[in-house]
């Protein structure tokens, strides 16, 4: 039977599985490591395959000798753009590439490419039969590109204009070879392109430029004979003759008009000053003169003298008037001299004036020819544009030709390309990696060995509890599980407590005799150091977790027993009894129900711990009956008796064992220790009973005997069950 019963609330015992794993852990690990050791074998017997990489950087690349011009046109364009580094990725994955790299290094030749070179019995069956095309009749880079696909990877670097080549093959010399084959295949592909482009330049403009070389010739003779037969000549390359005669026409007018103005102010100046009266000294044209400088120096030395005689001679002395007299004269002299300048600026605005009109005049006859030139070189006008098109567009020809032509070497054409990185030799193989296969093999192993443990224990029932089971209960199940207990069905777990170990107090060394111990003994039965309340102390003091007891007279000594559990119990202990006597005395004073399931129906396999722990009704303790299976049948198990007082020990802090009158032999078979308390249970001290009990205990090697002589907690346990 189980201990979870028909729709009874259950609860998963996570502590239980985990138990249940470290039960199994040996189990578990051996497979592990089977599980290990086959993964390590596949890798070993698995081919290494081996990768290598080279990557290819797409930038803008000019010759050498480029100027900085055309260096930046060629920068401008749309190499930068996404889209054509996508492009370059899937010209790097053509067949037309691919095939000339299998050709160029005979991948064929290798069985590693080429496996309908070495093909099976089934496939040639198949091929004589027709079902099958014979991959022989295709051509060898055709048998080879699947495969080749297979192992070759070819991507963009995120984030930049790099391109990865990665390809993988059993053969590291040939992981490297390929990826550099591919990169100098493709270089030489793109700058075959740009060859291939410089050479039809040339090619188309060759005839081209012949051909306007003599369009050019036609034009230029038109324009030289409309000239000619127009009278249409040119002066200084700029403008036809006409027209510059007009200009230096409508210069000369301009410049005579300016100095005929420039005259006629100057006279009018002079007329101003002699009118009058005014110096004219200060007046350009008559300071420049000569002689008017001359009589001006005349006239202040005449004036001089007539200043230096007036200091000593009268007005009317001769000498002073003969200085007046020639003063005058001089005075007369410079204003002659003034109308002749005069009358000399007036002469040079009638020239000007008779220059500007003969100027005019033939300005207007130049003008007229000038305009019929005009009419004239609107048809010139046009032969020169046609001219000059012709020109510009041979000479734009000429300079494409001379580029394409100076690149036809494969040097002077490099491609839009470069590898910044080649592959090279691989030393570790790619795959297989044998350690990380042997270890995730291993986890692997381990977490689903230990998911089918935990499978099997929810399956099971055993990591399955009732919602209602008693803690304690429960406890002792599971440490009976991790035990290995034998049981009727599964039982609910959780983590158990741990135990302390204790040490004694009071016990019989073996070196002690019998008489040693009586004459103690009767030394403090006065006080009382044999009592209940004595032995629950101890107990308690020595921290003992299994106490087997012994009752030689029968049902007494089991009442002592039960009082001292409760004592500890009272104390604060986790203490659990189980009733091991003939009579079920301690069942009778601590169950409430008589018939409840106990140990015999344990050994038996008609119960679980669950059923069989119950509580004590007058205090904290708990209790294993006695039971309602057969004893005879229940002994036959009593060996498996030993794991269960461990499970139970490690729940609890003390566990009792009510053995009643039992042998020395019956308590051998209950624990395989004999680290455990003895408690002679003797109510009434008969010294002949407790020497014989004590030598045999002594003899069988449990060295911890303790007389326990009952008292004041037997006698009451014995009123309560009355």
């Amino acid at each position: 039977m189980s201990g979870v019963v028909r729709d009874q609330d259950v609860d998963i015992d996570l502590g239980q599985l985990v138990r249940a794993v470290w039960a199994r852990r040996l189990r578990i690990l051996t497979i592990t490591l089977v599980g290990a050791g086959v993964a390590f074998a596949g890798a070993k017997i698995m081919s290494p395959q081996y990768r290598s990489e080279t990557r290819v950087l797409i930038e803008p690349r000019a010759p050498a000798f480029a100027s900085t011009q055309q260096v930046n046109d060629a920068g401008a364009g749309p190499l930068m753009d996404e889209l054509n580094i996508a492009s370059q990725v899937q010209l790097l994955q053509s067949a037309d590439l691919l095939k000339k790299v299998i050709n160029d290094l005979k991948l064929y030749n290798l069985p590693e490419f080429d496996d309908a070179a070495n093909g099976s019995a089934m496939a040639s069956i198949l091929v004589k039969l027709h079902l099958k095309k014979n991959p022989l009749e295709n051509p060898p880079e055709e048998r080879v590109i699947d495969a080749f696909v297979e192992r070759l990877q070819v991507y963009q670097v995120p984030g930049s204009r790099v391109i990865g080549i990665s390809f993988t093959s059993k053969d590291p010399k040939l992981a490297a070879a390929i990826p550099n084959a591919m990169a100098n295949v493709y270089l030489s592909t793109q700058s075959g392109a740009k060859l291939d482009s410089n050479s039809e330049a040339t090619r188309w403009l060759e005839p081209e430029i012949e051909g306007l070389r003599r369009k050019v010739s036609e034009a230029e003779q038109k324009v030289a004979e409309y000239r000619t037969s127009h009278g249409l000549l040119q002066t200084n390359g700029t403008t036809t003759f006409p027209a510059q005669q007009l200009n230096d026409i409508s210069a000369e007018l301009t410049r005579v008009r300016g100095d005929k103005a420039n005259a006629e102010a100057r006279a009018q100046a002079v007329r101003n000053a002699l009118s009058s009266g005014e110096a004219s000294d200060t007046l350009p044209d008559i300071m420049s003169s000569q002689a008017i400088q001359r009589l001006k120096a005349t006239e202040s030395g005449l004036q001089s003298q007539i200043s230096d005689l007036q200091t000593s001679l009268l007005n009317s002395h001769p000498r002073l008037k003969s200085l007046r007299a020639q003063l005058s004269d001089i005075r007369g002299q410079i204003r002659q001299e003034t109308q002749k300048i005069l009358a000399s600026i007036e002469n040079e605005s009638k020239v000007a004036d008779l220059r500007a009109s003969e100027l005019e005049r033939q300005s207007a006859t130049v003008q007229a020819n000038s305009a019929r030139a005009g009419e004239d070189e609107v048809g010139l006008n046009a032969l020169e544009r046609e001219a000059t098109a012709q020109r510009q567009l041979l000479e734009t020809y000429l300079v494409r030709y001379r580029e394409a032509a100076s690149r036809a070497d494969s040097n002077s054409s490099p491609a839009d390309a470069r590898i910044v990185s080649k592959a090279i030799e691989p030393v570790d193989p790619y795959f297989p990696k044998v350690v990380p296969i042997v270890v995730v093999a291993a986890v692997a192993t381990l977490i689903m060995s230990a998911i089918i443990t935990m499978l099997a224990e929810l399956f099971s029932g055993r990591a399955l509890r009732p919602v209602d089971a008693s803690p304690a209960a429960v406890e002792v199940e599971a440490v009976a599980e991790e035990k290995d207990v034998p049981q009727a069905a599964p039982i609910a777990a959780v983590a158990r407590k741990p135990v302390r170990p204790s040490m004694l107090a009071m016990v019989a060394d073996e070196e002690d005799t019998v008489e040693d111990v009586l004459a103690g003994d009767e030394a403090v039965e006065d006080d009382n150091e044999f009592s209940v309340a004595s032995v629950a102390d101890y107990l308690s003091d020595s921290r003992a977790p299994l106490a087997i007891a012994i009752s030689p007279t029968g049902d007494d000594g089991s009442a002592a027993t039960v009082s001292l559990t409760r004592m500890l119990a009272d104390a604060g202990r986790r203490v659990i009894l189980i009733d091991m006597t003939g009579s079920g005395y301690p069942t009778e004073l601590m169950a409430e129900d008589q018939a409840a399931l106990g140990v015999t129906d344990l050994l038996c396999g008609e119960a679980a711990f669950g059923d069989t722990i119950h509580g004590d009704r007058l205090s904290d303790a708990h209790l294993i009956p006695q039971g309602r299976s057969d004893v005879r049948r229940a002994m036959r198990g009593v060996d498996r008796l030993s794991l269960l007082l461990d499970a139970l020990a490690a729940a609890y802090d003390l566990v009792v064992v009510e053995c009643g009158s039992a042998d020395v032999a019956g308590v051998s078979r209950l624990t395989r220790s004999r680290d455990v308390e003895i408690i002679l249970s003797l109510p009434e001290l008969e010294e002949t009973v407790f020497v014989a009990l004590m030598t045999e205990f002594q003899a069988a090697g449990y060295e911890r005997v303790v007389l326990m002589s009952g008292g004041d907690g037997a006698e009451q346990t014995l009123g309560q069950a009355a």
